[in-house]
């Protein structure tokens, strides 16, 4: 049974850091790509940023480059979001991702709420 737990989610205020970590099991992380989407209350989902498990590439979305940062620990099957600067409008649900060409498994998602 394939699982992504998601943690670290909470309240910051503006200007704050957040670090979320997602760990995955039953699944083989080295054939796969994580990352993180968000959702924002009333809006879809988007991505925010994913890591191939074996090359390490990292990919972020445009508007996010420089705050967040995206690393992994392959002996914990365990992937970081570092987000820094925080701002109102990255509240959202934040989701893990473990993507392959066969499909896609997604966590429940943790709640990140920057007040101003």
């Amino acid at each position: 049974q394939v699982q992504l737990v998601e943690s670290g989610g909470g309240s910051v205020q503006a200007g704050g850091s957040l670090t979320l970590s997602c760990t995955a099991s039953g699944l083989t992380v080295s054939s796969y790509s994580l990352g993180w989407f968000r959702q924002a209350p009333g809006k879809g989902r988007e991505f925010v940023a994913s890591i191939t498990w074996r090359g390490g590439n990292e990919d972020y979305a445009d508007s996010l480059k420089g705050r967040f940062t995206i690393s992994k620990d392959n002996a914990k099957n365990t992937v970081y979001l570092q987000m820094n600067s925080l701002k109102p409008e990255d509240t959202a649900v934040y989701y893990c991702v473990a993507r392959s060409g066969r499909g896609d498994y997604w966590g429940q998602g943790t709640q990140v709420t920057v007040s101003s």
